[in-house]
């Protein structure tokens, strides 16, 4: 190699040696030459492909060696040529050429060829990678979809309807929202609902309940962690729940039940939409929208400093409130209704419900809302008998605040309260009479059933004017 090649070499790698052994390494081919043009410098790579030997072309002008070399125009020019095909016999190859500037002078130039047929190899090879991408997207797509939309929201009550009314509007929006309300009322329902009717839908919906993320696990199961990252972990890293979401929706159920430290961590992401790996420096871009949902009041969990004031007003821009069951006039018909006929579908044993079925529903307060009203249901269908559900077997608690009701519905205004437990007695004594009749053999039997004897019997019902029994 010449003098002059060496100083060039100098010049554009350093240490000529090392930089030989690093060119001959790389696959493409590599032409190097002087400003005049002269080739002093090609590694096997241009050889392999050119078919050329290094006596055919090296000190050599490279225009005298290849007529129609555009190399020697960038030279004079000092811009650069990129994608230019070419053709050696049956080898296809594509050439970038640039120029060797130092000290804003032009010292040489430098072109690098590709084989045509090993880009088209990589090209298959990166649209296998696509392919997998796509299908592996489409699985997290399918695994994390949300399921319900404005239509699954049964109610016609004002305050139902006003709420469905609010988040259809704020589902247009990519603004983040706070949905709170009691546990039970279908704060998950609306966040799908406002995901599927957002342009984010068909996109991954990924439910997170704060609640079960410890102090230590919550940043690594959020944001990912890298292989190696700490002692346990996944070999191969794990992708965290907020990339997973990437293009779509999030929601952090219970989010007052998020760990203080990470409050700080998840403002971040929430200002920043960028979140780090745990054991990794550099951050990733996250394309998503939050929902946070919580049955707890954040207001008082502020005050308390057991949430992060400025998280609170980052999340309460758009707050959307869901009403309780006992604020929804009539609704717990139309649900226990829509609850009982989807059980019966699924089982295959079609019920409905005896009249006196409401009147027990509405006397309750639901302090589970709807998953209580479901639960109640379900249950009397699982232990109906026949095909009207007469007395649904109610939990101990709507059973006696029904009747609780029902007495202070008799007992309105002032009352005898003597006469009032003596009328009772005759009403029960009557009914019972006209059950089983009044031969002997039945006042014993109403006797026992009523725990008192046979004589308190009689003297009970002295007043009673006892109809035939047949």
């Amino acid at each position: 190699m010449s003098t002059a090649a060496e100083n060039l070499l100098n010049v554009v790698f350093n240490d000529p040696k090392w930089m030989n052994s690093f060119v001959e390494g790389v696959p493409d081919g590599i032409l190097i030459t002087d400003a005049d043009g002269v080739v002093h410098y090609v590694n096997d790579g241009y050889l392999k492909v050119t078919g050329l030997k290094p006596a055919d072309i090296l000190n050599r002008r490279l225009s005298d060696v290849r007529p129609g070399a555009l190399l020697p125009k960038v030279l004079l020019t000092g811009e650069t040529m990129s994608g230019i095909y070419r053709k050696e016999g049956a080898t296809e190859y594509v050439v970038d050429l640039a120029p060797i500037i130092h000290n804003g002078k032009i010292i040489g130039g430098v072109g690098v060829i590709k084989d045509l047929a090993r880009i088209l190899l990589l090209s298959k090879e990166l649209e296998k990678y696509a392919d997998r991408t796509r299908e592996l997207k489409s699985v997290v797509n399918r695994a994390y979809s949300a399921r319900y939309t404005f239509e699954d929201i049964i109610g016609a009550s004002v305050a139902i309807q006003k709420t469905v009314s609010i988040a259809k509007r704020t589902a247009q929006f990519e603004a983040d929202i706070l949905i709170t309300g009691e546990s039970g009322t279908g704060k998950e329902v609306f966040a799908q609902a406002i995901h599927n009717a957002s342009l984010r839908a068909g996109m991954p919906f990924v439910p997170v309940n704060c609640s079960t993320l410890s102090s230590t696990l919550a940043e690594s199961e959020l944001f990912g962690y890298e292989d190696g990252a700490f002692t346990g972990a996944r070999k191969g890293g794990h992708v965290g729940l907020f990339s997973v979401a990437d293009g779509g929706t999030i929601l952090l159920d219970e989010i007052g039940d998020l760990p203080l430290e990470m409050q700080a961590k998840l403002l971040r992401v929430l200002q920043e939409r960028k979140v780090r790996k745990v054991g990794k420096s550099n951050e990733l871009d996250v394309n998503i929208r939050v929902i946070a949902a919580t049955n707890k009041n954040l207001a008082t969990l502020t005050k308390a400093k057991l949430f992060r004031e400025d998280l609170y007003y980052r999340l309460n821009a758009i707050n959307l409130n869901i009403p309780s069951l006992r604020e929804r006039e009539n609704d717990v018909a139309l649900l226990a209704n829509f609850f009982l006929e989807e059980w019966s579908k699924k089982n295959g044993r079609y019920y409905s419900f005896h009249p006196d079925v409401y009147d027990a529903l509405s006397q309750y307060n639901w302090p589970g809302n709807i998953r209580e009203l479901k639960h109640v249901i379900e249950f009397a269908a699982y232990t109906g008998d026949g095909n009207v559900i007469r007395g649904i077997p109610l939990p101990r608690a709507v059973s006696d605040q029904y009747q609780i009701d029902g007495i202070l519905k008799l007992v309105e205004g002032p009352i005898n309260l003597r006469k009032f437990v003596a009328d009772a007695e005759q009403a029960v004594i009557q009914a019972l009479f006209d059950k089983y009749g009044d031969s002997l053999e039945a006042k014993k039997a109403i006797a026992d059933h009523l725990g008192i004897s046979l004589g308190t019997l009689y003297n009970k019902s002295k007043s009673i004017i006892r109809k035939p029994h047949s």
